[in-house]
């Protein structure tokens, strides 16, 4: 029998590779419902699709994960944007030609053009130790201080001088005029929603799912072959020193107007207390005279989101690597960003848990 701790894309795709291999699984979740931050409802009076936790846009180049994830949903293309809001204007993001000629007051046309001024304005480090150096070599410090450095301040509670490389590595910059905040060949919403998505990824009579199940405090009589975790790591294992995870708060708002804002997200990186603004009609099929905003605020309280990537959280977490490496012999798994102590898209998530099934499997 398969024990899986979580509802979320990880434990998922772990239950449903095992039920359809003839397995026994029995998925639990703390949460009252199932898939985990993804987990979205139908608002009853304006008739869009919510995500409780945040957007979640899917995008992948990976074929093995797009052949996998439309067994389960019928899929609609869509093209996410992002803005931002600097010196009292919307400029996109990422950042390219029309980002700098609308700071600026350029001019620029051509990729040559926007090469060169970036070639005159970011750092020359080839090496960078830490997200700033990775924001100078990049950008440079004035777009550096305009969009990112405060933003980041309030995302992380850090400044990006304490946080890793990777975290403003992540971030794109064009030298042409493409505002799509993702290029990937496959951009899709599923179009009931992720919460039916997953309702048939455990569609399966293999597949028992008890929800309001906390794992240290109800599993005393679920015996299992294979457990696989997708929680906190450091959760798991009683070590002395905590991993930190930044969490977020959301703030949801009906509007009796047809829009609120032109592309779906919106940040802010300076004035305000939150970081960005999402209105899901963007992203949804439906239509009508009213819509939803979210108002996201960044929290050290809450459901655990995102790993704080610094020196000091990287060098705890090899203990709990080599804690977790350990119990593999009893057949005690990680799977997942929280239990792996990696950010993942989501594409990314499917891809962790199906090439653990099929380690798995061919031993």
């Amino acid at each position: 029998m398969i024990l899986v701790v979580g509802a979320g894309i990880s434990g998922a795709v772990i239950a449903e590779r095992y039920a359809a291999k003839g397995e026994k699984v029995i998925v639990i979740d703390k949460r009252d419902h199932i898939g985990g931050n993804c987990y979205d409802y139908e608002d009853e009076e304006t008739g869009l699709i919510i995500p409780k936790y945040g957007p979640h846009f899917f995008h992948t180049n990976n074929e093995r994960v797009m052949k996998y994830i439309t067994q389960f949903s019928d899929w609609y293309h869509y093209r996410h944007k992002v803005l931002s809001e600097v010196d009292g204007k919307l400029v996109p993001i990422p950042v390219n030609i029309d980002t700098v000629n609308q700071l600026f007051d350029l001019h620029m046309t051509t990729k040559k053009e926007m090469e060169k001024w970036l070639d005159e304005n970011t750092e020359k480090i080839s090496n960078p130790k830490n997200s700033e150096e990775s924001a100078m070599s990049r950008v440079g410090k004035v777009l550096y201080d305009k969009m990112f450095k405060n933003y980041t301040k309030k995302q992380w509670d850090l400044y990006p001088s304490e946080l890793d490389a990777e975290v403003m590595n992540r971030i794109p910059v064009r030298t042409d005029f493409d505002d799509r905040y993702f290029t990937d060949k496959y951009q899709y919403m599923p179009f009931d929603g992720y919460t039916p998505f997953f309702e048939n990824m455990f569609d399966n009579e293999n597949i028992e799912v008890r929800l309001g199940v906390d794992y240290f405090d109800d599993i005393d009589d679920i015996k299992y072959d294979k457990l696989f975790f997708t929680g906190r790591i450091d959760q798991f294992f009683d070590l002395k020193e905590k991993l930190q995870y930044r969490s977020l708060t959301f703030e949801i708002e009906i509007l009796n107007q047809e829009w609120y804002q032109e592309v779906a997200t919106v940040n802010y990186p300076n004035e305000h207390d939150y970081t960005r603004i999402t209105e899901p009609k963007h992203s949804n099929v439906v239509e009508g005279d009213k819509t939803v905003i979210i108002k996201e605020y960044p929290s050290w309280k809450g459901e655990p989101y995102y790993p704080v990537f610094n020196p000091k959280n990287q060098e705890i977490f090899k203990q709990y690597k080599e804690a977790a490496e350990k119990v593999e012999k009893n057949g005690i798994y990680f799977v997942g960003r929280l239990a792996n102590y990696k950010y993942f898209n989501m594409d990314a998530a499917f891809l962790n848990a199906l090439e653990l099934f099929d380690k798995l499997e061919e031993k």
